[in-house]
């Protein structure tokens, strides 16, 4: 350690320093003056790199202290290294650590840039000294700070556009990342009166925020997906986001003769389902609503998987009336609800119950409550109903009993 020597400071290299909490300058001051300055405070060329609050306390006290001189290349490598020193600190918030990544931002991107210009693949040796790993300079800023991609965005968006009573609450630790981010795409006048409100303030306006953000996301794609289906964009045939399905299942046993379905209509077995061409008429973004009772329950995911829909869930029609069964009396059916691409889910207040209780009607006929229940979860979009019975307005219908709304 070098005896005591004239030390200066550096605006630049001083304003890279998170200053301390108050009680942990407060422990510090307590302990040189305890012991003194056992820890040396470390310079480059006469300027000083670390040490800045015990020099500030040695200075005020009269009290004397050490120095070690350290050799770099220039002041870049003298920021970067002042940087890093930082991370070790315990309790720095990573709000603060990203944004001491951040200033080595223009550093990365001339190394990555150097690192771009290098011999030919061809030329070098696999494995070889000469082989450079290219650098992705926000990977390394993520990377350094600990975080990840999308927190070096929101701490930018910060920086960019927050109060400073915002970011002095996230630089604290006071406020996550992600809730400072979203109330810093307000004005700032009102991020202040939030943050003055406290931290619940602030999270219930990130909430709001998100939430409306998410309306607004839903919105927009419902609309691209309406105009897809409406016809505006070329597509090949005829094809809809919402495809409503009750099925002719074939049953391999009947209690009697009186009560065999081929009584009432015709039927088709599995493999004639699965090769209905529904992926023909079905968007890219396609919701199904498929009906299933319960021995043709594992036939029912078949066709989803055949058909290129994933399930997603289920609401269950309990009839009010008990059928036949040879282990459970069949009082219920199954509707699958399954997708394929990305087509939002309902509104929440347009999202029905999961059970509905309305008793049966003409055989296998389906109550008209559930038409009423999809238009509501997704209004605006074109619907087909497949083996549809009865003509309903605002439909396509597809079937041997179908018929087109006059």
């Amino acid at each position: 350690m070098e005896k005591e020597m004239i030390v200066t400071l550096d605006l630049e290299f001083q304003s890279l320093i998170p200053p301390l909490h108050a009680d942990e300058l407060a422990q510090l001051e307590e302990n040189i003056l305890a012991h003194g300055c056992r820890d040396p405070l470390t310079t480059w060329n006469g300027l000083l790199l670390d040490g800045h609050n015990r020099l500030a306390i040695c200075r005020k006290h009269g009290i004397p202290f050490g120095t070690k001189s350290i050799e770099l290349a220039d002041r870049s490598q003298a920021v970067e290294w002042i940087i890093k020193n930082q991370f070790g600190r315990r309790n720095l918030p990573p709000y603060v650590r990203t944004k001491l990544a951040l200033c080595l931002e223009e550093v990365i991107a001339e190394r990555a840039k150097a690192n771009q210009v290098r011999k030919p693949a061809d030329s070098v040796p696999q494995n070889s000294a000469e082989q450079v790993a290219p650098i992705e300079t926000r990977n390394e800023i993520a990377k350094l700070a600990g975080v990840s991609h999308d927190t070096v965005d929101k701490v930018k968006t910060i920086q960019k556009s927050g109060a400073p009573e915002l970011i002095a609450s996230v630089s604290r630790g006071d406020v996550s990342i992600s809730a400072a981010a979203d109330v810093a795409t307000l004005p700032k006048a009102e991020q202040g009166e939030i943050v003055a409100r406290g931290e619940k303030e602030i999270l219930a306006a990130s909430k709001k925020i998100r939430t409306e953000r998410a309306e607004t996301r839903r919105a927009d794609r419902i609309k691209k997906i309406a105009v897809i289906s409406n016809g505006n964009a070329p597509l090949p045939g005829d094809r809809f986001p919402v495809i409503y399905c009750d099925p002719p299942w074939r049953y391999d046993h009947a209690q009697s003769d009186t009560r065999v379905i081929e009584n009432q209509y015709p039927t088709m077995d599995l493999k004639e389902i699965i090769g209905l061409p529904v992926a023909d008429i079905a968007q890219d973004d396609c919701v199904l609503f498929l009906w299933a009772t319960s021995p043709k329950l594992r036939d029912a995911f078949s066709i989803l998987d055949a058909w290129g829909f994933q399930y997603k869930t289920c609401a269950v029609w309990d009839k009010q009336k008990i059928g036949m069964g040879y282990y459970f009396r069949q009082q219920h059916e199954i509707l699958l609800v399954a997708t394929k691409g990305s087509l939002p889910t309902p509104e929440p207040s347009d999202r029905p119950p999961s059970v509905f209780s309305i008793q049966r009607g003409a055989h296998s006929a389906k109550p008209v409550e559930f038409h009423e229940a999809i238009e509501a979860m997704y209004p605006g979009l074109r619907k087909i109903e497949l083996f549809a019975r009865t003509p309903r307005h605002g439909w396509e219908a597809w079937g041997n009993q179908a018929q087109k709304v006059a």
